[in-house]
């Protein structure tokens, strides 16, 4: 059947390719807030199915959720449900009109006609008891059918007289009559069209009635509603209606009842192992279920009529709701226990163990290390370590501590495993047995699987042996000991608080103080689990605990269930009930008692101690009562088989105790002669009560072959048992499984397996529920065997699978109303968990939690290799077979036989659903190796012609998947390989892994939480979303609404969720379903292109400075924003997608609700995306705010870096110390910088230069002012940190480089400049500053060897002296006018080469004979490549300008650089010359007085020495400096400090330069003066900075045009950089003389290539190819104004070589050099 699809546009993605789409209104209720709520179904499709190839016809049972919604949360989501009054439009019925249609009269007629025909049926049906129905009475009933397909005539089938009519004829014997009631039952629903009675939320007929807008026609419509499911409830809850019903009359009521739920609950359990349940068991569960939905119906009704009433008795309908309430809970939790002991789910799995979930968030990723939620055995891990071996945490690296490992490791220590490592888990020990050369290299005997498993060495932490562990598990005790004597009673920090290491709270989770009050009670829920127990009580028990509760109350009130509901229960006096309960209460429900959530928490610890006791006491009971019937002779007739041989029964229950005994005495019981029923009753209810030893007796057929007596023993007792009615209420089919295998074994013994269908025959002659569970075990195809085995010749196996055959269609029957039934009690489980969302009531369900835990149970386990598989076959060598799954990669299995007839076989366990099948081989193999492997699956051997999957192996692979994630089971693999590399014949396979989720209900059920959530939370998300944009101030309140919301998901998974998975999962449901959506909405930009939290963070930033005052209104305004970002953003990224392009959203009904771009972005890493581009939108518009208002002003840098400064705390209260939102708050500010005009943007890096010089300048002052300049400093770096990676980096390079120059030649450099450098390094794209540096640690090097160059020579000279004296006193000894000629000749050559050495070395030794002291020269090696030097202003001759002394010096040093330039050991390169300059800086002697004065100054005073008087006119002509430079240098030697005046006659222009006269100054001071010009700063509004305006101009031309003729296959970046400089160093264009005329700026890097190439991909300009990044093409016309550029000169030559300048300093080693005239005269010092 198909519907229309009406409200298509308005989806909800639900997971990958699923959606919720709204379909039509169910029912109205008032919520608990007093306002209407509306149920609305929303159908769950796929895509494809929900028509978007055009088509909107969907299938109407498509699987659907119904959910409770306000009118809010519809207008947001799907408003066209609502009518133009606002109200919720119901669904148009045709019946509607069909009812109106019929006359009131002809209605009456019918209805009389009805009520006579009832009448007649019943008194038909009390005529032909016990013969053959009559025809009228057949009659009759199809005419009651069809009257009863009528709607209007509903109301007559309400008659009792009804449902006594329907269980005359379910009851009856004849077929016809049970089919025609059942064709009556299915007329009566007919009205519903199919649709389920009661969905997730027990309703009972949605969509059968005509839901108008007021609540009193919604209550008159449900009034009118009877389902069949009411019908089959009155039906069901009829007293002693199971003695009435045979298995025939129970099947058609059971098949009504699974065909009205079929489409309710369309949830599957494929691959889960669902036991078998006889009809019996399932009757009485859809009897206690339909009971459930009832009870919900009526609440859901009472809902209605209280919101339709007009205060007429509020207190009578409250009273009224209030029992409802009462009495749902106990029915589901009597349903819950029966489906929880017919599903066989082990009680004792549910109590929460050592593996139970620590409380910790479930919206954050769990943290490796221990938190403080942990309990104290966990929270010391360190107890089982022993001290003698060292950690990992002590090693360097993990190669040393695997080496370590190595050679510590003995054969039979105990190791722990560090890291997760395949099917080994992280924290298992085991027992080290051996290592070889292989790998992994390490065998471990392991504890959590039994097996040995190879490791790595590294995985490995040593304990040592067991009696290293022990002694030090004792000193780790009496430690803990001691410290916990020193707590002084302390306990562990709740996990609500964070430790310090973190900064704050989990938000959600406030730490909320005890109410003691209610402490000392009971909660609703704990009171309400131990009411069901005082109602499972008989009459006079449960009258003595309601006395007890009485007293209690001092008798005030009688205790009805009304006041039993609200009842407050002390703590003590539920301990005193929970301790006289067990005595009054029956097996089953002691069994629920003891693992019930109250009984654990207040009852006593040893309670399996007392229901142990307690079944020995009742096992004894029926053998007191035995012996008492008994005489005495009797009793030692029994005594004396006893000691005779033990039977093999005995022997099978020697192991159980009094339990065992009873088996014992009830085969005596039947093996006696005439049995008596009186004998074996007392055995058998004992049984009923406690059948573990029935079942034990059973279970016993599954045992070896060899025990054929027991077999027999057993068979004969069952086959007597069968034949008391008592016994059929055994539970026979939960050991049926043995009776399976026993039928199922090749070697079972004839004579036991006729026994055994003789009694399975008897079994299922006396009741047909067990040949429908044969059915289910497969018993039909066993038995096929067996009597293939046996020739046919077992007696009455061919009727015994006859009617385990009839029983096919019972069988389907009994499966599908087992899944449906516990599809609807997931389903309802899940609507309470909704109402507990929705109203923040607590769910006061007893066994809720335990249902949840059996549900979830399972859902952090899986199965691996050997638990997937029962059994592995090969085609050949079957006793290498084992080599495949020993886990060892050094061991593999060959093959033998022809190609392609190799494979593997694997027979898998029941329900197991292949995760992955990898096959582990080898490269080395060669031609051994597979080359292409084909995987095929079936039911059995002889079907295996379903290919699942082939692959082909690369020669180099190691592991090769085969399968991944199969959603069906197959009981047969087989692997087949079907070619071998090089076209081998036989292959080798060296393993085989195989893992399987275990066949658990947590994936159906995950699926199905997860859906409820996200469907729930994203309406939720969505209604939320629409009142913020309507009213930016409710923005205010959506941190109170997200902590209610995930403070009760975190109770709820605390409580209920037994594990860590479970609890995540639907963390991470609940954070993407509601706070994602949130957050991307609140960060979406409107049609005014701000968001909501843009807005409010704005807000937060201006009222900063007001909220100091914790009474403000700003401060609680900025705590809202607080908390609100706070809870946003605790959940850190756990992985990274791609980005979402965020576009502004309509406002209005226009918006759009495809929530689909929504299903990629629902991660916390999407969550901080978002949080972090809207942050960066904020800071961004505030900073460009500031700089647009204030980039002119004088005290910019300083008020720029308060404002950073601001922003930067703003992020910390607001985010954390979180990086992404660090880089947000730096990528806003360089957006802001972006935008700024090239000259405003050079304005604003020349003013950081600029401050930053003045700072670093500032701090050599020391003291208080000195700390307060570093202090500014540092908050200046960190702003400046912004530059890196932008445009504004060039020009802030560019002024900083200027500045830094003239530091460290002004004053020199410091410790500072290399810590600045070291900071702010990555805003230098040329990184001149750093080769500034590195050339002044050069020239320091070149000093020093300069100093042993120096004493080189006089070493030489020295030694030439002595020579030549030795020479001559020779010639004196010997004398002789012989000799005479010899020595004239020998003394003009010697005197020859001293005029040629003395004419080279005569500038060298110009000092040689200074009289004075003299100073000590320093020279600085300074490059222009890095160093911003003019070299025609700055030129310096020596000769001219330097005194003799100086003059000697720098000779030298030229003479030792050009011989360093030659050594073959230095630096290689170009031939440098040396040029030198007037820069550097000189300390000069004046008086007392030391003048710390520039080259120039040097020059000026030591001049004046000798002329005492010199024009300034002079000064210039000897100079060669310019004017603007001279006069810089004189001003502070003329200023109050300085030891010149400067007098300007008016003959003499510029002035004239003479030394103070020193009576102006009678005393003259003392100590340093200095006089060093101060620093010259920069305008980038100057030419300077329009040059460079103009280099990034002609640059950005240079590449768009290069870009253009490359057309749209665009360049690579790296040869467009190429291309660029090539054109910019020769042309033609730009032109060289255009670029000369830059200056400065006409020099040009990769580093400014780059940086215009960011700038024009930035602007749009370029663009960048997806696949490609590399790849550059030109994009838009370009935006920038091209400047005029002049033609190429062809005739320009190229650069000229690089010239090294270099400045000198001088420092002194002696006393100053004073004149010997009165006047004072300067001498060089430094």
């Amino acid at each position: 059947m198909v519907g229309e699809l009406r409200y298509r546009e308005f989806r909800v993605p639900l997971g990958p390719g699923l959606h919720a789409y709204p379909d039509e209104l169910i029912r109205q209720r008032v919520g608990h807030n007093g306002h209407p709520e509306y149920q609305i179904r929303w159908l769950i499709l796929r895509r494809g199915d929900d028509g978007e190839g055009g088509s909107s016809q969907v299938d109407c049972k498509a699987e659907h959720i119904l959910l409770w919604m306000s009118n809010d949360e519809i207008y947001a989501n799907c408003h066209k449900m609502l009518g133009e009054d606002g109200q919720v439009i119901g669904p148009s019925q045709e019946s509607t009109g069909e009812a109106g249609a019929l006359d009131k009269s002809v209605l009456g007629e019918m209805e009389t006609d009805v009520k006579s025909l009832i009448q007649r049926a019943l008194r038909q049906l009390e005529e032909c008891v016990g013969s053959i129905p009559p025809a009228p009475l057949l009659h009759t009933v199809h005419v009651l059918s069809a009257y009863a397909s009528i709607e209007p005539l509903t109301g007559v089938f309400k008659d009792p007289r009804v449902l006594d009519l329907l269980m005359h004829m379910l009851s009856s014997p004849d077929y016809q009559i049970r089919w025609s009631a059942g064709r009556m039952i299915q007329a009566l629903s007919s009205h519903d069209a199919g649709e389920g009675p009661c969905g997730e939320e027990g309703k009972a007929g949605e969509g059968l009635g005509q839901l108008r807008d007021s609540q009193n026609t919604v209550a008159e419509a449900s009034d009118l509603i009877r389902t069949r499911t009411q019908i089959l409830l009155s039906l069901s809850q009829q007293e002693a209606i199971e003695k009435h019903l045979d298995f025939d009359s129970r099947c058609a009521l059971l098949a009504l009842f699974a065909q009205a739920t079929l489409s309710e609950h369309p949830m599957s359990f494929e691959g889960i192992q669902l036991p078998q349940v006889p009809g019996r068991l399932l009757f009485s569960l859809v009897k206690h279920y339909l009971h459930v939905t009832s009870l919900l119906d009526q609440l859901n009704d009472s809902a209605a009529k209280l919101g339709a009433q007009n205060n007429s008795a509020p207190e009578e309908l409250s009273g009224e709701r209030s029992r409802l309430e009462l009495e749902f809970s106990m029915a589901m939790g009597t349903l819950i226990s029966e489906l929880v002991q017919t599903m066989r789910w082990d009680p004792a799995s549910s109590r929460p163990g050592s593996s139970a979930r620590p409380p910790c968030s479930i919206f954050r990723p769990q943290l490796a290390d221990v938190s403080s939620g942990l309990q104290p055995a966990q929270a010391q891990p360190s107890v089982r370590r022993s001290r003698r071996f060292r950690p990992r945490s002590e090693f360097a690296s993990g190669n040393t501590y695997a080496m370590y490992v190595r050679d510590t490791l003995q054969p039979g220590m105990r190791v722990r495993m560090l890291d997760d490592y395949e099917e080994i888990s992280a924290g298992d020990e085991g027992e080290f047995r051996q290592s070889n050369s292989g790998v992994p290299p390490v065998q471990v005997l392991w504890e959590s699987t039994g097996r040995t498993y190879w490791v790595h060495w590294h995985m490995l932490e040593i304990l040592g042996f067991e009696e290293d562990i022990v002694e030090d598990m004792v000193a780790a005790d009496e430690y803990q000991g001691a410290v916990g004597s020193r707590a002084l009673g302390g306990v562990l920090p709740s996990w609500r608080w964070k430790p310090m290491t973190e900064l704050y709270a989990v938000p959600y989770v406030p730490p909320e103080d005890e109410d003691t009050e209610e402490s000392e009670h009971l909660t609703q829920a704990e009171w309400w689990e131990l009411l069901y127990f005082i109602k499972k009580l008989d009459g006079p028990d449960h009258q003595e605990v309601l006395q007890i509760l009485q007293e209690n109350l001092d008798g005030e009130h009688i205790l009805d269930d009304e006041i039993l509901a609200e009842l407050a229960v002390p703590i003590e006096m539920a301990q005193d009930l929970l301790l006289t309960l067990p005595q009054r209460l029956d097996d089953s429900a002691l069994r629920d008692l003891i693992n019930c959530r109250v009984y654990r928490k207040y009852g006593p610890e040893a309670h399996p101690t007392l229901l142990e006791a307690q079944q020995d006491v009742l096992l004894l009971e029926p053998q007191a009562q035995a012996q008492k019937s008994e005489d005495p002779a009797r009793v030692e007739v029994k005594e004396t088989p006893s000691q005779s041989p033990s039977t093999p029964l005995q022997r099978l229950v020697e192991d159980y105790g009094p339990a065992g005994k009873i088996l014992l005495d009830l085969e005596q019981a039947l093996s006696s002669e005439g049995i008596q029923e009186s004998k074996v009753r007392p055995f058998l209810l004992q049984l009923l009560r406690q059948p573990q030893p029935f079942l034990a007796l059973m279970q016993s057929l599954d045992t070896s072959e060899t025990n054929r007596a027991l077999h027999l023993a057993v068979l004969r007792i069952l086959m007597k048992l069968v034949d008391f009615p008592e016994a059929l209420l055994l539970p026979w089919h939960e050991a049926m499984d043995a009776c399976m295998a026993c039928l199922r074994s090749p070697n079972t013994d004839r004579e036991v397996l006729q026994e055994l269908i003789f009694f399975l025959h008897r079994l299922t002659s006396v009741s047909r529920d067990y040949a429908v569970v044969l059915n289910q075990l497969g018993a039909r195809d066993a038995i096929s065997k067996a009597l293939e085995k046996h020739l046919g010749k077992l007696e009455l196996a061919q009727e015994l699978r006859d009617m385990v055959f009839k029983c096919e269609k019972h069988a389907h029957l009994y499966r599908k109303l087992t899944t449906n039934i516990l599809g609807g009690c997931i389903q309802m489980v899940l609507g309470q968990i909704e109402d507990h969302r929705r109203t923040h009531r607590p769910i006061n369900i007893p066994f809720f939690d335990v249902f949840l835990r059996y549900l979830c149970q399972g859902s952090s386990v899986e199965v691996k290799e050997d638990k997937c598989w029962e059994k592995v076959e090969v085609s050949s060598n079957p006793h290498r077979a084992s080599k495949l799954t020993d886990r060892n990669p050094k061991t593999y299995w060959e093959s033998n036989g022809s190609t392609g007839s190799h494979y593997i076989t694997l027979h898998m366990r029941q329900g197991v659903l292949v995760r992955q099948l990898t096959l582990l081989v080898a490269s080395e193999d060669a031609s051994y190796m597979p080359a292409r492997v084909v995987v095929y699956a079936g039911d059995s051997i002889n079907s295996l012609n379903t290919e699942v999957n082939s692959v082909n192996v690369m020669p180099s692979a190691s592991r090769v998947i085969l399968l991944e994630n199969l959603n069906h089971f197959w009981p047969i693999i087989q692997i087949r390989i079907k070619r071998c590399q090089q076209g081998g014949i036989d292959t080798r396979i060296r393993g085989l892994e195989i893992l399987g989720p275990k066949p658990t209900f947590w994936p159906v059920f995950r699926e199905q939480l997860c859906r409820h959530t996200r469907l729930f939370y994203m309406v939720r998300a969505q209604a939320w979303s629409q009142d913020m944009a309507e009213d930016r101030r409710s923005l205010l309140h959506l941190s109170s609404r997200l902590n209610g919301a995930l403070r009760q998901e975190q109770n709820f998974a605390d409580c209920f969720l037994p594990d860590d998975e479970a609890a995540r999962a639907l963390g991470k449901t609940c954070w993407e379903a509601l706070v994602s959506p949130l957050v991307q909405n609140i960060t979406s930009p409107d049609e005014d292109g701000i968001s909501p939290l843009g807005w409010l963070l704005d807000q937060y930033l201006e009222c900063r400075e007001a909220a100091h005052n914790p009474q403000s209104r700003a401060a609680a305004f900025s705590s809202r924003v607080r908390r609100l970002t706070h809870l946003l953003v605790h959940v850190e990224p756990c992985e990274v997608s791609p980005p979402v392009v965020t576009t502004p959203r309509p406002k209005g009904r226009n918006r759009s609700h495809d929530w689909s771009s929504l299903a990629t972005r629902g991660l916390p890493s999407s969550i901080m995306r978002n949080l972090t581009r809207c942050w960066r939108s904020v800071v961004e518009e505030q900073v460009n705010n500031f700089l647009t208002s204030s980039w002119r002003d004088d005290d910019f840098v300083p008020r720029y870096c308060e404002r950073f400064n601001s922003l930067q705390k703003s992020s910390s209260e607001l985010f954390g110390p979180r990086a992404a939102f660090l880089l947000a708050l730096q990528n806003g500010c360089a957006g802001a910088l972006l935008k700024l005009p090239f000259l405003r943007a050079a304005h604003v890096s020349e003013q950081f230069a600029r401050h930053i010089d003045q700072r670093i300048q500032g701090s050599r002052i020391g003291g208080a002012r000195g700390m307060e300049m570093l202090a500014q400093l540092q908050r200046c770096l960190e702003a400046v940190l912004i530059f890196c990676g932008l445009e504004i980096a060039t020009t802030f390079e560019h002024y900083y480089q200027h500045y830094m120059a003239d530091r460290l030649l002004g004053v020199g450099s410091s410790w500072l400049e290399g810590a600045v450098l070291e900071q702010i390094g990555p805003c230098f794209p040329n990184r001149l500053p750093q080769q500034m540096l590195r050339s002044l640690s050069t020239s320091e090097e070149l000093q020093r060897q300069f100093h042993v160059y120096q004493l080189q020579r006089l070493d030489q000279e020295l030694l030439k002296l002595e020579d030549t004296e030795k020479k001559i006193q020779v010639g004196q000894e010997t004398g002789g006018e012989e000799h005479e000629s010899e020595k004239d000749e020998e003394a003009g050559a010697a005197a020859a080469m001293g005029l040629v050495e003395g004419e080279e070395e005569e500038e060298e030794n110009e000092d040689l004979y200074y009289e004075g002291t003299m100073p000590e020269v320093s020279v600085l090696v300074l490059s222009p490549r890095c160093w911003p030097i003019a070299s025609i202003c700055h030129t310096l001759n020596p000769r001219t300008c330097l005194p003799p002394y100086l003059r000697g010096t720098l000779n030298r040093y030229s003479n030792f650089y050009s011989k360093s330039q030659r050594h073959p050991t230095l630096e290689q390169g170009s031939q440098r010359r040396l040029q030198w300059t007037w820069l550097g800086r000189a300390e000069l002697q004046f008086g007392d007085q030391t003048l710390h004065v520039s080259t120039v100054q040097m020059w000026l005073l030591l001049y004046l020495n000798d002329l005492k008087v010199v024009s300034v006119e002079s000064l210039l002509e000897l100079s060669g400096l310019s004017p603007d430079m001279l006069n810089q240098a004189i001003a502070p030697l003329t200023s109050a400090r300085g030891p010149l005046d400067l007098h300007e006659p008016k003959d003499v222009p510029g002035g004239v330069l003479k030394i103070r006269d020193g009576s102006e100054e009678p005393r003259p001071r003392r100590g340093n003066v200095w006089l060093i010009p101060p620093q010259t700063y920069l305008k980038a509004e100057d030419e300077e900075g329009r040059n460079l305006e103009k280099r990034r101009n002609l640059l950005n031309c240079l590449i768009v045009r290069i870009l253009k003729a490359h057309g749209d296959e665009g360049l690579h970046i790296d040869q467009l950089v190429c291309l660029v400089l090539e054109a910019w160093q020769k042309g033609p264009c730009p032109s060289r003389g255009l670029v000369n005329s830059l200056g400065r700026g006409s020099a040009c890097s990769s580093t400014d290539v780059f940086s215009c190439i960011l700038h024009l991909l930035g602007k749009g300009t370029l663009r960048r190819r997806d696949d490609r990044p590399q790849m550059l093409s030109y994009a838009v016309p370009v935006t920038v104004m091209e400047p005029h550029t002049e033609s190429l000169n062809p005739g320009c030559s190229g650069p000229n070589p690089p010239l090294t300048f270099h400045t000198l300093q001088i420092r002194s080693r002696g006393v100053p050099y004073a004149s010997c005239t009165g006047t004072q005269s300067f001498s060089t010092f430094r």
